[in-house]
């Protein structure tokens, strides 16, 4: 069963100004801004702007102009960042056991060192 949107977690309060971010991009359907604990030289957060807890919800019920908005916005801050040369990661945890531990979709841009293979082999 999926989690129930909750609209005091962190990413709604920044949504709504509530706590600052250090904002590196923004359009009509996304933010994007720099992560507070960066586990890469550049870590960055793109976030939808409505109220979707992860990727099965917004993939389900957002409209299209949303979804290209907040890929397009992946692709853009990745541009400005300066990590398409040497390459970047995108990581979007759905669900318990992928470990989301906000209950609003966001997309890590992870860059700036050899990020290494993927994860490990299932057993």
């Amino acid at each position: 069963m999926a989690a129930t949107y909750d609209p005091n977690n962190i990413f709604a309060r920044i949504l709504r100004g509530e706590i600052p971010c250090r904002k590196v991009f923004e359009n009509e359907h996304a933010l994007a801004f720099n992560d507070i604990n960066p586990q890469t030289p550049t870590h960055i957060l793109v976030i939808p702007k409505g109220a979707y807890v992860d990727m099965d919800d917004f993939t389900a019920k957002a409209s299209d102009a949303e979804v290209a908005g907040l890929f397009k916005a992946v692709g853009e801050v990745a541009r400005q960042a300066g990590v398409v040369e040497n390459g970047y990661r995108t990581l979007s945890n759905c669900g318990r056991d992928a470990h989301q531990e906000v209950p609003h979709l966001h997309i890590h841009i992870f860059a700036g060192r050899d990020l290494g293979g993927m994860i490990g082999r299932a057993k």
